[in-house]
C-alpha cells in the first residue's frame, strides 16, 4: 500500500487543479478528496500513537537489548519508514525512533505531520464541515505544537499517546454527532476505516513476527509464558481490546485468539472485518456509474473475512495472509481514488 500511503504526504489542497473539471459528479472530486484524506490522516495519527504505545510498553518487559532494538526496527519497517529514518539517523534507538515518529517534520507520517495534513485538508473544505468539526481539527493542531515545544514526549510518552488517541476519538465523535450523514460524511468514514484496516493488519503482523513464531506450543516455561502474557496484553491494550478479549473469551490470552479477535470478529471495532463492513456500507452510499469494480473488490474482501476461520488462516500462515490483505487494501484504496478522488 506504499503508493496509497505516500501519495498525499503533500497537503491535498496544493493539488486542487487536478479536480477542476469534475463537477458532474454528485460531489466535487476535490471536496471528496480533502474529506477522505482528512479522516485518513487523523486515523493515521491515532494508529501511530497506538503502535508507539504498544512498542514502548513491550520494550519495558524483560528482554535482551538486541530484542528491544529489533522491536523498534520492526516498527519502522511496518510503517515503511526505515529508509527515511536512516537518512536522518545513523542507528536505531528508542529515543530517536519515538521523536522521528512523533515530532519530526521531515517525516510525512509523523504524528505532527499527520495532524498538520488533517488540519490543512479540513481548512480547504471548511464549508463542508460543521463548526464543531473544524474547531476540533484546528485546536488539535494548535495543541500538538504546544505539546511538542514543551517536551511532552520526554516527560511522559504514554500520556502524550493517550492525548493523541483522545483527540482522534473526539474528532470522530464530533463528526458523528454534528455532521449531516450525506456524501461528505460517507467519504470521511471510508477514509477512517480504510486507514484503520491497514494499520490493524500492520500492527498484527509486526507483533506476531516479534515473537519469532506465530503460535506457541504448551511446552513453554513459566517465565516465557509470563512474558507472552504481558506482550499480548500490551498488543490488546494498543487497540483498546483487552477488556473486550476478557469479555469474549474469558480465558488466558492466547495468540490465536488475539488474531481471531482482531481479524474476524465483526463486533470488535478495530478488527479487519469490522473495518471492511464500514468501508463497504459507506462505499455503497456513494456508489456511482463507474465504481462497480471497486465495490465488488471491497465486497469480496469483506466476504473472505466474514466467512473466514482462524484455523484456516493459521494453516496458510498469518504473515502471508496479512501481507495479502494489505495488498488488497492498497488496491482498494487505489480504486477509490480512481473512481471518486481523481479524474477518470
Amino acid at each position: 500500500m506504499l503508493n496509497d500511503r505516500i501519495e498525499h504526504h503533500v497537503p491535498a489542497h496544493l493539488n486542487l487543479a487536478r479536480h477542476a473539471n469534475q463537477e458532474t459528479k454528485p460531489m466535487l472530486s476535490r471536496t471528496a478528496d480533502h474529506l477522505f484524506w482528512m479522516a485518513r490522516y487523523m486515523e493515521r495519527a491515532e494508529n501511530t500513537a497506538r503502535m508507539l504505545d504498544v512498542n514502548y510498553q513491550t520494550s519495558l518487559l524483560p528482554q535482551s537489548s538486541e530484542a528491544a532494538i529489533q522491536g523498534w526496527k520492526g516498527l519502522l519497517s511496518i510503517s515503511e519508514l526505515t529508509d527515511d529514518y536512516l537518512r536522518l539517523h545513523k542507528e536505531v534507538t528508542p529515543k530517536d525512533v519515538m521523536e522521528f515518529m512523533v515530532s519530526e517534520p521531515r517525516n510525512p507520517s509523523s504524528i505532527l505531520s499527520c495532524l498538520r495534513a488533517a488540519r490543512e485538508n479540513a481548512r480547504a473544505v471548511r464549508g463542508a464541515l460543521t463548526t464543531e468539526v473544524w474547531e476540533t481539527m484546528n485546536q488539535t493542531w494548535l495543541e500538538i505544537n504546544r505539546l511538542v515545544k514543551s517536551q511532552a514526549l520526554v516527560k511522559d510518552p504514554g500520556e502524550l499517546f493517550e492525548w493523541v488517541k483522545f483527540r482522534s476519538h473526539l474528532s470522530r465523535g464530533v463528526t458523528l454527532g454534528t455532521m449531516l450523514q450525506d456524501e461528505a460524511f460517507h467519504f470521511q468514514r471510508i477514509g477512517t476505516f480504510l486507514e484503520r484496516a491497514d494499520n490493524t493488519a500492520r500492527l498484527l503482523d509486526v507483533k506476531f513476527h516479534a515473537r519469532n513464531t506465530e503460535f506457541f506450543g504448551s511446552g513453554l516455561g513459566n517465565e516465557t509464558k509470563e512474558v507472552d502474557f504481558y506482550h499480548w496484553s500490551a498488543v490488546l491494550r494498543s487497540v483498546s481490546g483487552f477488556e473486550v478479549y476478557r469479555k469474549v473469551y474469558r480465558n488466558v490470552i492466547r495468540p490465536e485468539k488475539v488474531a481471531e479477535l482482531l481479524i474476524l470478529r465483526p463486533d470488535m471495532p478495530r478488527s479487519l472485518l469490522a473495518c471492511m463492513n464500514e468501508v463497504v456500507s459507506n462505499l455503497q452510499a456513494v456508489a456511482n456509474d463507474h465504481s462497480d469494480e471497486t465495490l465488488r473488490r471491497a465486497g469480496r474482501l469483506r466476504a473472505d473475512l466474514q466467512y473466514g476461520r482462524i484455523d484456516e488462516i493459521v494453516a496458510t500462515g498469518l504473515h502471508a495472509y496479512l501481507t495479502q490483505f494489505l495488498d488488497r487494501v492498497g488496491d482498494l484504496g487505489y480504486g477509490i481514488s480512481r473512481d471518486f478522488l481523481m479524474p477518470v
